[in-house]
């Protein structure tokens, strides 16, 4: 297994954690006067961050090129269409495009309409767009394979297959002027929507839609914030048959294009892992009675179920599985868990679990805040469609005031975008702008629904997963008149001398503390190195290291162990935190040395000039300086 390959997701999401540019806050209105340029190239290999054994073709070969791990490219004219004028303006108009009546997803359609209305009038409510409010333009997504009393089945209730999606999409682009676009939860009507972008060179915005293939169409105006269906199965996958052990696996999903293209991921992933999809039975939607299906899995001898379906559908598969003495472990895709499903399947759902794109039990100011605004006004809670449109709406509307009334620059806006911390948590945009932050897994227990972040990541070692624990002797306390970090890694002296360091350690000592640094660089020879690192830590009493390398972090380590000190390793190696060892944090790659010392700082003001207090401190769980570590060493999760 390749460590590097394994871990990309998570090094980017704890990057972005551990990164003060993390959270947005709201600001006036800028109106387009210092629109961004064009994005800057990026790329995210492999594509998605996936790991090595889940990657097509990893055991065999190496591609001679893979697609979707760089930027899509826009080179059009679109930035060079002059800005209208405002006074000509009466209101800036976001076409929506969703199912609101007429279809079996109104009830959906209509909850996400009303997280981004929300959005909207919250805009509007400090200044919209220089003054002139956003307004929601809104059509009817409209069910095209949705059947009459005399139709036949599989017959389309408009002319043409599409044709109402397509109408609607090109009326909003020509007659209604929009500037961006946003919708839907079919994936049909979202891909005839993405091909108008080519041609009217319009944003698309989408917070329901997981089809994996809409941002593969390599087309430069898409944008989305829920993570697809290829995520969703292979963290599935992971946990299934990596986490659990279960080897023969059944597939009961809806036949619609939900379910049709959302187990693909997972199928795949399964025999990659070694064990091929048992069977797979489907269910036209409206079907109430699953017990055909039911049976024939329970014929296979499958030790679980994967279910890639609604709520609805969902709590009648696990009532009547009760019914017919079923005993297999039950797991579902994003759209099948909620509280609905409980109040539904009753003790039935008890241990069902399905992924999900955020965890609806945090605590948190901005999450709780946004429920009691959302309850205040539309009388209930609100879910991930409701939620997933808010950010996405907020994206959207942020994009448009830095970038002005050019939808060209719109698009740039949202291409760069590559963290958000929005009222559902933290995003991470991949280079094809989707969002790829692991899932969270959500267990009904105790007639409960309890959430947790999963990765689909293969576990590098299963230790210090019951907390790991110093019961050593009692530490004495260093000199508090004269307190010392060593930074120990390449180019320490450099680092130690920047400017930024100089700036944040001023501060730091500006609130009356006596905190210094000992710079210890690692390109000398290793024997030195070494030799310095242990006068650091023996001689000038350091109270902490920080370990800037895998090499340096490992080398620091072993000393921590002998000298009982506090280091935090920035390092992708999670072999660090696997050991057991007491003393060691670990920081992603890439984490900048001021973050590190800004959260050891904060543990020293805790816990004082103690180094196993500090340890304490830090393995505590709580936040210090934006960084929550485990008892093992690793960032919370």
């Amino acid at each position: 297994m390749r460590l590097v390959s394994v871990s990309v997701v998570s090094v980017a999401l704890a990057a972005v954690l551990a990164s003060a540019a993390w959270a947005q806050t709201s600001a006036p209105c800028a109106c387009g006067h210092n629109p961004p340029g064009p994005p800057a190239p990026r790329s995210l290999k492999p594509y998605t961050g996936a790991p090595e054994d889940l990657r097509p073709f990893s055991k065999f070969t190496t591609p001679y090129y893979e697609y979707y791990q760089d930027l899509v490219e826009y080179n059009g004219a679109a930035r060079d269409v002059p800005d209208p004028d405002l006074k000509d303006l009466s209101e800036i108009r976001i076409g929506f495009l969703a199912p609101l009546y007429d279809h079996p997803d109104q009830v959906l359609g209509n909850r996400m309409l009303n997280g981004a209305k929300m959005a909207i009038d919250e805009a509007n409510a400090v200044g919209g767009y220089g003054g002139k409010p956003f307004r929601l333009v809104t059509h009817n997504d409209y069910d095209n394979w949705q059947m009459s009393k005399s139709a036949t089945v599989g017959a389309s209730k408009d002319s043409a297959i599409w044709g109402a999606a397509s109408n609607d999409a090109v009326r909003m682009i020509y007659d209604d002027k929009v500037w961006a676009m946003f919708g839907s939860i079919s994936s049909e009507s979202t891909h005839i929507a993405l091909r108008l972008t080519l041609k009217g060179e319009t944003p698309l915005v989408n917070s329901a839609s997981t089809d994996p293939t809409i941002p593969e169409t390599i087309i430069p105006w898409y944008f989305t914030d829920i993570q697809d269906d290829r995520v969703q199965g292979y963290t599935l996958a992971r946990h299934i048959y990596t986490d659990l052990g279960f080897k023969r696996v059944a597939i009961l999903r809806v036949n619609d294009r939900y379910g049709r293209f959302g187990v693909i991921k997972f199928r795949d992933a399964s025999r990659r892992l070694g064990h091929p999809v048992v069977i797979e039975q489907k269910f036209m939607p409206g079907d109430t009675d699953y017990r055909r299906q039911l049976q024939v899995i329970e014929d296979s001898r499958v030790d679980a179920i994967v279910l890639w379906t609604d709520i609805g559908p969902a709590s009648k598969i696990l009532q009547q599985m009760q019914e017919l003495g079923m005993k297999q472990r039950v797991f579902g895709s994003h759209r099948t868990i909620g509280d609905e499903l409980v109040k539904l399947a009753g003790p039935a759902a008890e241990g069902f679990e399905a992924v999900f794109p955020y965890d609806p039990n945090r605590t948190d100011p901005a999450w709780q805040e946004f429920i009691a605004r959302f309850e205040a006004r539309f009388h209930e809670k609100p879910d991930h469609f409701a939620a997933l449109a808010y950010d996405a709406m907020k994206i959207l509307l942020d994009a448009i005031c830095r970038a002005g009334l050019n939808r060209g620059r719109i698009r740039d806006a949202l291409t760069a975008t590559e963290t958000y911390k929005g009222v559902t948590g933290d995003m991470v945009f991949d280079p094809n702008c989707k969002n790829i932050a692991p899932l969270f897994l959500a267990h009904v227990h105790n007639g409960a629904i309890e959430y947790h972040r999963i990765t689909m990541e293969k576990p590098y070692a299963r230790v210090g997963e019951n907390g790991v624990q110093f019961a050593g002797p009692k530490v004495p306390d260093e000199n508090a008149s004269n307190l010392r970090i060593g930074i120990f890694g390449p180019h320490a002296d450099e680092l130690v001398r920047s400017p930024e360091t100089i700036r944040m350690l001023s501060a730091v000592n500006s609130t009356g503390k006596h905190l210094s640094l000992i710079a210890i660089p690692s390109e000398t020879s290793w024997g030195k190195a070494s030799d310095d690192l242990v006068k650091a830590v023996y001689q000038e009493h350091v109270l902490a290291l920080i370990a800037l390398d895998r090499p340096s972090s490992h080398l620091a380590e072993q000393i921590a162990v002998k000298s009982f000190v506090p280091v935090v390793a920035i390092s992708s190696d999670h072999a660090l935190t696997s050991t057991n060892i007491p003393w060691i944090f670990r920081l992603p790659e890439g984490t900048p040395l001021q973050q590190a010392l800004r959260c050891l700082s904060a543990a020293i003001e805790q816990a004082g000039p103690n180094r196993a207090g500090i340890r304490e401190s830090l393995a505590s769980g709580r936040p210090f300086a934006g960084v929550r570590f485990e008892s093992t060493g690793e960032l919370t999760k």
